[in-house]
């Protein structure tokens, strides 16, 4: 196997991800805290596929369920193996969101199993198997992928989680947690900001996307809370435990007045943005346990 960037977490930050190379250009990343660096390679060795460890879909799932403990929250889908394939695993793929267009690009990839944040499988959605929910489950049984899904189990691992990692990448130390299920968490900056723009300034260039900020705009920035995705109703929580800033995904037109009149900045980062950490460190760190290839694939998405 080639390890082009060893498999460990080191002191600074930085994921480090093995895989074997398909037989096309690669995006291969490095999550480094001012974010994505990709490497582009062009070769194809054969021999080295052939070399790589394997498991089973069981042992993969074991070994994620160990770790992210899902029958610990309460949840608005199933956790864990959600499409069961026919393939031993070598090669696992991570992503944000069991799209269409990342199901195709991990078969091109030759994925054996693909580890999103966001499933197929929501709590209330029509059960029917047509149109583009027929077409992602087609792609994922006609190659035998296993797809693998954990969403607040992922969102809430105090190291490799959606959460953890954004606070990580943005420079934000953790000393406590707030909001349902203990999702949120609380901390501190590496600096003191001036005003919430110039957090937001920050956050904006760490993600490499604009960043909506409303609050008091003359507030002095020490201590922050944040939630990854579709937080926003963890904001009146937030602003109990006393922070100047929330820093989550999306924002509702109820946040924007609960900011304004109690001055606490909310920002609004994007959905995608904050959650594109945790899969590829979940990923990365099973792949490490159980000797597999490990290949982050991401999936542009501006909400």
């Amino acid at each position: 196997m080639l390890d082009l960037m060893g498999s460990s977490f080191g002191s600074s930050g930085r994921a480090h991800v093995r895989f074997a190379l398909p037989n096309r250009p690669v995006r291969i990343i490095d999550r480094a805290r001012t974010g994505f660096r990709y490497l582009r390679v062009l070769s194809h060795n054969t021999s080295l596929a052939r070399e790589m460890n394997m498991t089973d879909a069981k042992t993969l799932g074991q070994t994620l369920d160990a770790l992210l403990q899902p029958e610990k929250f309460r949840d608005y889908g199933p956790n864990g193996l959600q499409v069961e394939g026919d393939r031993e695993v070598r090669l696992l793929v991570s992503g944000v969101t069991a799209s269409r267009a990342l199901i195709e690009a991990a078969i091109e990839a030759g994925a054996d199993a693909i580890l999103v944040h966001h499933g197929l499988f929501w709590r209330g959605q029509d059960g029917r198997v047509t149109g583009w929910m027929r077409e992602r489950l087609r792609l994922l049984l006609t190659h035998g992928i296993h797809l693998f899904a954990y969403h607040l189990p992922l969102d809430a691992h105090p190291e490799l989680g959606n959460n953890a990692q954004l606070g990580r990448v943005l420079g934000l130390r953790v000393d406590g947690r707030f909001g349902e299920q203990d999702l949120g968490l609380l901390g501190t900056g590496e600096q003191v900001w001036a005003q919430p723009q110039a957090l937001a300034d920050h956050v904006a260039t760490t993600l490499g996307r604009s960043v909506t900020c409303v609050g008091d705009a003359r507030r002095v920035v020490r201590r922050v809370a944040w939630c990854t995705g579709g937080a926003q109703s963890y904001f009146e929580a937030a602003i109990a435990a006393g922070v100047d800033a929330f820093i989550t995904g999306e924002i509702s037109e109820p946040q924007a007045h609960l900011a304004r009149e109690t001055g606490v900045a909310f920002l609004a980062c994007g959905h995608h943005a904050t959650e594109r950490y945790g899969a590829p460190a979940v990923g990365a760190h099973v792949s490490q346990v159980l000797g597999l290839s490990h290949q982050f694939i991401e999936i542009d998405n501006p909400a």
